[in-house]
């Protein structure tokens, strides 16, 4: 049984219109068209520079964001990959998700504001974010490099890590996929049923944010949908993800695969929790951080 604060705030989330964003492939469409009149900022909070160093570069087009802990050396690294549906910018609880890695973890976290939809497609997102990955792992030093995406930025994770893993054979010392979005084409014969208890997503608008990411690409070219990709050789996985998300399937197939494969994968799914639960304040949510912080923690003892 979720908490009563969780009960709660899926009970606002619906009142507040939360679904409309992914209610329809016009609710996308319309929310692109705005976004291109007037880009939303990803700049970091201003409180967030109470508690840490914040620097930022560009890796090509994109802006990259360096976060450390203030006046201490971090112990880890962090490569964080931003949900969105890959229209939707960089939010506030993002943003809080990386404060609790900063000060509780300890962690220099990286984090991209990546190219959204239409303009960025996997095509083109993909090699950068493995780029920057391969960047983070080669220059870390004694901590380990620890990947972490939500929702969208998880399946982007996913791909990069599963690119670097084939171009390379390197990977991060662990990967975290936080309510993962990794096959865009809302194919899974379960989702239907889910969606009518998801106060947060709705497939139609899913569906044609991802025919956006994919660009030329087939929705199911494993760049596009990491799901359909093949999972040996990877990093140790830990999931994170609840059943009132329509994009359960995807977590639940992950780890039915990756296993199968030979990939070690540590699974938490959430009775009757929403999309995104680990970045909301609620128990379940807390209780989610606290295991991304041993996590990293663990990460940088290896």
């Amino acid at each position: 049984m979720p908490s009563l604060r969780s009960r709660v705030l899926s009970v606002a989330m619906v009142a507040a219109g939360r679904r409309r964003r992914f209610a329809s492939a016009e609710a996308v469409r319309a929310r692109v068209a705005s976004a291109a009149r007037r880009p939303p900022s990803h700049l970091p909070p201003r409180r967030l520079g109470r508690v840490a160093d914040i620097s930022r570069t560009f890796v090509g087009a994109w802006p990259v964001y360096d976060i450390c802990p203030l006046g201490a050396e971090p112990s880890a690294q962090v490569l964080y990959v931003h949900g969105g549906g890959y229209v939707g910018e960089l939010e506030r609880r993002h943003w809080e998700l990386v404060r609790t890695l900063v000060t509780r973890a300890r962690a220099r976290v990286v984090v991209p504001a990546y190219i959204l939809a239409p303009r960025g497609t996997a095509d083109r997102t993909v090699p950068v974010a493995t780029d920057l990955l391969s960047g983070l792992i080669a220059g870390g030093g004694d901590g380990g490099t620890v990947l972490i995406g939500d929702s969208a930025g998880a399946g982007l994770a996913l791909a990069a890590a599963q690119r670097l893993r084939d171009r390379d054979g390197e990977q991060p010392s662990r990967i975290v996929l936080v309510s993962p979005w990794l096959d865009v084409t809302m194919s899974h014969p379960d989702q239907a049923a889910i969606e009518a208890a998801d106060p947060v997503l709705a497939r139609a608008g899913l569906a044609e944010a991802g025919r956006l990411y994919a660009g030329t690409l087939a929705a199911e070219d494993p760049l596009v949908s990491p799901l359909r990709g093949t999972f040996g050789g990877l990093a140790p996985l830990t999931v994170f993800s609840g059943t009132r998300d329509v994009l359960s399937t995807d977590s639940r197939e992950l780890v039915r695969r990756a296993r199968a494969q030979g990939a070690e994968v540590e699974f938490h799914e959430a009775a009757g929790l929403p999309h995104g639960y680990p970045l909301l304040p609620v128990p379940e949510g807390r209780a989610a951080r606290d295991r991304i912080v041993e996590l990293v923690r663990s990460a940088a003892e290896l």
